[in-house]
């Protein structure tokens, strides 16, 4: 992991990071002054950035390197959200998860929003913050309206969107993010795309 400078590409500072199959598609988020990244198999760091030098410590790293005994947060797609100093985000085997920021300490997990009641390999939900609330769009093709706080998962409500189709991971998903505009949500599966009013 390097930082750059973006006017000549000089080396501000590196860390190196073991990330098997390239898999760390999720977003870095940043948060202040704190830089964090998640990856399937290594799970995450987070950093400490020092903007005058410009330079970053390690501020807190997960020891599992295994997609199923997980400690920290290991994301596949799905990028993680952070709030008032916890980092909300779907682990490997669809665990949504709460952490504190400060120190990747796990306040809570729950597999409610992706697959109902148990680990499955790669299961997903995409979150987008809305106001008080998160949407979130899960592999089954439902859209979910929650509270996320560091109390837990609150389940508002539920919708049936799209049928899930891609069967890469051996079974039905819908791996696509959903778009919001104008009071709708869009999305797609291998089909069809939707639009879906989100008026009351």
């Amino acid at each position: 992991m390097n930082s750059l400078d973006p006017a000549t590409g000089k080396v501000f500072w590196s860390h190196p990071w073991d990330v098997r199959a390239g898999l760390t598609v999720a977003t870095p988020r940043l948060a202040g002054d704190l830089l964090l990244l998640s990856s399937f198999y290594t799970s995450s760091k987070c950093f400490k950035l020092n903007a005058p030098k410009p330079a970053a410590t390690l501020q807190w790293e997960g020891k599992s390197f295994s997609e199923k005994n997980t400690d920290t947060l290991h994301s596949l797609m799905s990028t993680p959200f952070i709030e008032n100093g916890h980092l909300y985000g779907v682990c490997s085997y669809g665990q949504l998860r709460c952490l504190k920021l400060e120190t990747g300490e796990r306040l809570w997990e729950t597999f409610a929003a992706t697959t109902g009641d148990k680990p499955v390999r790669w299961a997903n939900a995409f979150l987008v913050k809305q106001a008080d609330r998160f949407f979130l769009a899960n592999e089954q093709g439902d859209l979910i309206i929650a509270k996320l706080t560091p109390k837990g998962y609150e389940e508002l409500s539920r919708t049936s969107l799209l049928k899930p189709t891609t069967t890469d991971p051996r079974r039905a998903v819908v791996w696509s993010h959903p778009a919001f505009a104008d009071h709708c949500v869009f999305a797609r599966n291998d089909e069809e795309i939707v639009c879906v009013s989100l008026k009351k």
